[in-house]
């Protein structure tokens, strides 16, 4: 981003303009999202945790057939 100054300018202004063009761009907003991105899960991870998912509903189906829930 680079915003030249005018003659005649003060510096807030030039500052206010520069920081309306990074507003703008949206390259603050793209910075800020990626900054605590976290990794995605591993295949093993994602599979043990839809076994544990299948097990929990299995357990479900079993207790409500039992009348328990």
């Amino acid at each position: 981003m680079e915003v030249t100054k005018k003659p005649k300018e003060n510096v807030s202004s030039l500052m206010r303009r520069f920081s309306q063009k990074v507003r703008e761009s949206g390259i603050l907003m793209e910075a800020k999202k990626s900054q605590f991105r976290t990794k995605a899960p591993s295949r093993i991870t994602r599979r043990k945790n839809a076994l544990e998912r299948v097990s929990i509903r299995k357990e479900k189906m079993k207790l409500k057939k039992f009348g328990k829930i």
